[in-house]
């Protein structure tokens, strides 16, 4: 099916609406010259009186971050459109430049001097002003960085070099990696194009070609750049970390999470100790049902032969997934339905547009919360499953949004993934039941499979990513300690990638061989935002523990579950979880959360294989 075919041509954004004409529109600017106009009066009126105006301080506060949220967010979004854009990369690079530099100028005061207010002025602004008491989670999670805040100077320093920093090398790679692409049978198939391939070709040696041709893509300057980019990311990572005193490189991102390092580890440790035979157990009815002995790594995302080869219109996919959404919450898939109303979701694959998918909940002026949904939809299941956990992030965003405000609507990315998996579960789940009724079990074991795989890409996987970051953070090959960074070549970072795969999916013919993927760590963006993946492990058990919580609260599981999701960034997730009965401090959760979530589809799977014949 072609993509013109997939009817996803007028499945794109309608940014005027919520933002700008273009990229030259006068009130742009207009609104660019206003933000800096509020960042020097932020610092006149507030400056060293905190004490004092810290109400009306917070009340400012807010109305900057919704006009810099407007402002970013579009010439963001029309980045990812076209990221080679120059016209877009040039305002994009001018209004950073100019807002950091008045930001570092005029707001750097602020955390510094709130983190520094006594106890009892705060308790006393708690108790008078009901706008400060809202923001009391925030402005606590705040001061506990305390320890490892600079001098206003240096801190002002950062903040006015932060177009220059890791960043822009993270944007530059995102620009170099639009541009891959592979031959193919005569016809040029882009990075996103060729992975694709990878997942819905039935021939395991085209599967093995494509992978041949997309590894070499990848190789020569792209590689070497993509070495470069993450020595940049984890030498300033070091130099700040230590500049800062904190103990170690993950200390900030669990900090931020609101999530203790002992949780992390004992995340990592579940997805070695009971993810990972799960996974092997998994590849190995894999490759039975494709007719192999041992998988090529280019099979590891390939349809078993039960998949069927139709590809899903791209309007298919959003009645399945808002029937899936309206089954479960008449709530969300309310917001669901407004995300499309109003065009906020993007998924026309052409030339120059960003990889992947994401979606950004910025909330406006209006101080109303608008998700906008970006994907590359090429019309498999797995792209259904994609949009279900985009428009997942997104209701999620605008209910914590409306709830609590631009300050408190962003989650922390430990469970940030929490409702796009819930999202995913709630859809996959819903296209279960109804082939359960009609008794399909072929199609029953097909959508079981696909499941499975992406879960343990979502698991497996992103927690072989985080190892592979925490060894060139500095990490040694036992997990145990850490050093300062080095500068690896491409040939170094090639083998610590492998390194990583092996731990997880076992050693050569074990499952897999290995040939041909030694380049493909090169274009994962993640990377360039320090242990970010980890999240999603932790946003999929989190979720199956969530599930199968779920019957013994009946009719009352919605909306205990809505009540998580506009908490925002307002409570830990100890206390995200405690009205469910859940404790990830306890020893037990997150092996728990593996077997009663992947261990028990596994074991469905395994027997309805049984029944046609297939075992391991």
């Amino acid at each position: 099916m072609s993509n013109k075919s997939l009817n996803t041509e007028k499945i794109r954004w309608d940014l005027v609406r919520f933002f700008y004409k273009n990229v030259n529109d006068p009130q742009l600017d207009e609104d660019v010259k206003r933000l800096v106009s509020m960042y020097r009066n932020f610092h006149s009126v507030h400056a060293g009186k905190l004490e004092k105006t810290l109400g009306l301080a917070m009340r400012d506060l807010v109305e900057m971050e919704m006009l810099g949220e407007k402002i970013g967010t579009y010439v963001s979004l029309l980045r990812s459109l076209e990221v080679a854009n120059s016209a877009v990369k040039a305002k994009e690079a001018e209004i950073n430049v100019l807002t950091s530099k008045e930001a570092g100028e005029h707001c750097e005061f602020f955390t510094i001097e709130l983190a520094t207010l006594s106890d009892e002025v705060l308790m006393r602004w708690y108790a008078k002003d009901t706008f400060v008491a809202k923001h009391r989670s925030w402005i606590e999670h705040a001061r506990i960085f305390k320890p490892h805040m600079l001098t206003e100077s240096v801190e002002s320093a950062l903040t006015k070099r932060e177009p220059f920093g890791e960043s822009s090398w993270g944007e530059f790679h995102e620009e170099l990696s639009s541009d891959i692409e592979i031959r193919y049978r005569g016809k040029k198939k882009n990075l996103e194009e060729a992975l694709d391939l990878m997942d819905s070709l039935r021939n395991d040696d085209e599967r093995a070609k494509v992978m041949e041709l997309l590894n070499e893509a990848l190789g020569g300057y792209f590689a070497k750049y993509a070495a470069q980019t993450l020595w940049m990311v984890t030498g300033s990572c070091a130099v700040e970390d230590e500049e800062r005193k904190y103990p170690h490189p993950m200390a900030y991102r669990n900090m931020s999470n609101r999530v203790s390092d002992g949780m992390v580890n004992a995340l990592h440790d579940a997805v070695r100790d009971v993810a990972s035979p799960l996974a092997k157990r998994f590849y190995r009815l894999k490759a039975k049902h494709l007719g192999l002995d041992v998988l090529r790594w280019s099979d590891k995302n390939a349809p078993i032969p039960l998949t069927s080869d139709v590809k899903i219109p791209f309007d298919e996919a959003k009645k399945m997934v808002i029937s899936a959404y309206q089954n479960f919450s008449p709530t969300l898939a309310s917001r669901v339905r407004g995300m499309f109303k109003e065009n906020r979701v993007d998924a026309h694959v052409v030339k120059g547009r960003a990889d992947g998918a994401f979606c950004t909940w910025p909330v406006l002026p209006d101080k109303k919360p608008h998700a906008f949904v970006f994907l590359n939809y090429l019309g498999d299941m797995r792209d259904v499953m994609t949009l279900a956990h985009e428009v997942g992030h997104g209701v999620h965003g605008e209910l914590a949004g409306f709830k609590q405000g631009t300050l408190m609507c962003n989650v922390p990315t430990a469970y940030a993934e929490t409702a796009s998996i819930f999202g995913e579960m709630t859809t996959f789940n819903f296209l279960k039941k109804r082939l359960l009724e009609s008794k399909d079990k072929e199609s029953l074991l097909a959508l079981l499979m696909q499941k499975l795989s992406d879960s343990m890409n979502t698991m497996v996987r992103q927690i072989g990513f985080s190892n592979l970051e925490r060894r060139i953070h500095g990490m040694d090959m036992a997990s145990a300690t850490w050093q300062k960074p080095k500068k690896r070549s491409v040939e170094e970072l090639n083998a610590i990638w492998l390194e990583t795969i092996v731990e997880l999916y076992g050693e050569e013919g074990e499952v897999f061989t290995y040939e041909d993927m030694d380049h493909f760590w090169t274009y994962v963006s993640h990377f360039h935002s320090p242990f970010y993946v980890y999240g999603y492990a932790f946003g999929e058990l989190l979720t199956q523990s969530l599930y199968a919580a779920a019957p013994q609260y009946g009719d009352r599981f919605e909306s205990l579950y809505l009540d998580l999701l506009r908490s925002g960034s307002t409570k830990s997730v100890v206390e995200l979880l405690a009205p469910f009965g859940l404790d990830p401090t306890s020893k037990t959760f997150w092996k728990d959360g593996i077997k009663i979530g992947i261990g028990r589809m596994l074991e469905e799977a395994e027997e309805l294989s049984r029944e046609m014949g297939i075992e391991l």
